[in-house]
């Protein structure tokens, strides 16, 4: 039985092949694609579990790519990069990626990261139903979250560590527990991987991030997700 099927889109040949030998030996079913729009027409005309997606291509770059992938889907996006500096990550997860890895890479890690994408939400499915945040209201069965009205976009990960930040609401969750929850067990040390997607998703429902009043940091420990007063028990 297939473990899953992943379309690698990379204009280097090399990697291609590489990446097609290794993921064919650990039992995956693998395509590929030289350049994003020969990528997105794959995507149109079959199913696939992961994308596996180079930043830096001609013409449509990995970014705009995951961009339109995410305008109608939720597969799994890691993006490849040579590079890895805190603007790059954001911007790669803002896009809509669930993770990235950066070149060369050891198959091991890779491999992990494969994992925890395709076991997103391994905790379970969490809250049902909306809940207000001030303006903002989150829908748990949509995954669709307004603000005085208007869309709010969420990255998938962005809005599974909500998800799990709301469903343990008021309680001191650690680094290590909301990574190993959000992205799988083979994570728990990436503390700055973690502040990158909190940073992030403050920015989309504080109505200050700076001083943010919902999702509070516990120095030295980790997060802690504030139901507003009326909300509490």
């Amino acid at each position: 039985m297939s473990a899953g099927r992943i379309l690698v889109v990379d204009d280097d040949p090399q990697i291609r092949r590489v990446l097609k030998v290794t993921l064919s030996g650990q039992g995956f079913e693998v395509d590929d694609a030289r350049d994003g729009d020969l990528a997105l027409e794959k995507l149109r005309n079959a199913r696939f579990d992961l994308v596996l997606l180079d930043i830096n291509m001609p013409g449509m770059n990995g970014l705009d790519v995951c961009r339109a992938i995410r305008s109608g889907s939720q597969i799994g996006i890691i993006m490849l990069t040579v590079r890895d500096d805190e603007a790059d990550i954001v911007e790669a997860l803002d896009a809509g990626a669930d993770d990235y890895v950066t070149k060369p890479f050891k198959p091991s890690e890779l491999s992990a990261r494969i994992r925890a994408a395709l076991r997103r939400a391994p905790w379970g499915q969490g809250p049902s139903g909306r809940l207000s945040l001030g303006t903002v209201t989150v829908d748990f069965d949509t995954r669709e979250v307004t603000a005085a009205g208007g869309r709010v976009r969420l990255t998938p990960k962005e809005f599974d560590l909500l998800r799990y930040l709301v469903t343990h609401a008021n309680k001191v969750i650690s680094h290590r527990e909301l990574l190993q929850a959000v992205w799988g067990p083979d994570y728990g040390d990436q503390v700055d991987y973690l502040r990158v997607v909190v940073n992030q998703l403050r920015k989309k429902i504080e109505p200050a991030p700076s001083s943010p009043v919902y999702v509070l940091t516990e120095p030295w420990v980790g997060y802690r997700l504030q139901l507003p007063a009326d909300r509490q028990a």
